[in-house]
């Protein structure tokens, strides 16, 4: 990071999630391709009765009016989502808006934070869970919003909580929000529509005809084509996380300079940040690490914390205290922030 610099860093990321975003009208195609010759291959849908060439000539046909229809649809879910986005992400993680009032420590935090950016403090919300962890949702200004676990505020000092406070206003700073919230739609998007059709095809009472020559290749290549769809949306999505969780480390070090904060923090928090909720919104959290090794460590969104620390290490200039071993929650973190008035 200190070669190049942050903002260097920024706007690479920037520049590569516009292109990964434009992909998933793309995978959209594909995958909806891939659907249609599944279809034929079962006989939901009418084959040309003569080779596998013309069979997917003719579902290529298909996506004339088949590919608007997808996107009218996928743009009533886009408006649907992305007005009530919020809403859903609270009912789906038990988050909860609070006020100055009851939270006055913690939201003076924030808004200090916002200040010194010369941004709209962000409404700040709470998850009542052990687990400690933190995100940043919303798609433009006065609908930015920060997420914290009680079990966060109650563990971290009050240094470090501004460090993960400072961490998550970075990607609001950074519209890594707005890019992951619509990311997440997109990819709910794909979900729902195989959902819809690998369902129809389950449950369905009656199938469709099945003297079709060619349905077992037009089902293998239609798999393929979905498959294919799925994953690559995956990798977007876990490309598209990754990168900016080390750049809103180095954020937060610059919001509140002081590197061993974020590195202390990230080490409570490591091993004990699982939080309830679906993958579109787990890949938000400051922290969200597989349960498990190999194929699900590489498709997983966010970067390992020793990686993390080990960058704030390098280029931060911060020390790395080991692994926590627990020990008493920081109670004195109320009193050690000024209260409001």
């Amino acid at each position: 990071m200190g070669a190049v610099g942050l903002q260097t860093h920024i706007w690479a990321n920037n520049t590569r999630s516009i292109l990964l975003l434009a992909a998933f009208p793309v995978l959209m195609i594909g995958i909806l391709y891939g659907v249609q010759l599944i279809l034929m291959g079962f006989g939901f849908l009418p084959g040309t009765g003569r080779g596998l060439g013309d069979d997917m000539a003719l579902a290529a046909s298909w996506l004339g009016w088949t590919v608007p229809t997808a996107l009218v649809i996928a743009a009533v879910w886009f408006a649907i989502a992305y007005f009530g986005n919020q809403a859903l992400i609270d009912v789906m993680t038990g988050a909860r808006k609070v006020e100055r009032r009851t939270e006055p420590g913690l939201y003076n935090l924030l808004e200090n934070l916002a200040i010194s950016r010369g941004l709209r403090t962000p409404a700040l919300r709470m998850i009542e869970s052990d687990s400690l962890n933190a995100f940043a949702t919303g798609l433009h200004e006065g609908r930015y919003s920060v997420t914290v676990t009680r079990g966060l505020v109650n563990t971290l000092t009050r240094d470090e909580l501004e460090a993960v406070l400072a961490h998550e206003l970075t990607h609001v700073i950074n519209k890594d929000v707005r890019t992951m919230v619509i990311a997440s739609i997109f990819a709910g998007i794909i979900s729902v529509i195989a959902e819809l059709v690998f369902r129809g095809l389950i449950y369905s009472g009656r199938g469709g005809r099945r003297d079709n020559k060619n349905a077992l290749p037009l089902i293998l290549i239609g798999l393929a084509f979905a498959a294919i769809g799925f994953a690559l949306a995956i990798i977007i999505r876990m490309m598209l996380s990754r990168t900016r969780e080390f750049v809103a480390d180095a954020g937060a070090v610059e919001l509140t300079k002081n590197p061993d904060a974020m590195i202390s923090a990230l080490r409570k928090i490591e091993g004990r940040s699982s939080v309830r909720g679906p993958d579109e919104v787990q890949q938000l959290f400051l922290d969200n690490q597989p349960d498990g090794r190999g194929l699900e460590g590489l498709f997983a969104t966010h970067p390992p914390i020793q990686k993390r620390i080990d960058a704030l290490v390098k280029f931060g200039g911060g020390h790395d205290p080991g692994v926590w071993s627990g020990g008493e929650a920081a109670s004195a973190y109320e009193t050690s922030v000024p209260t409001a008035g």
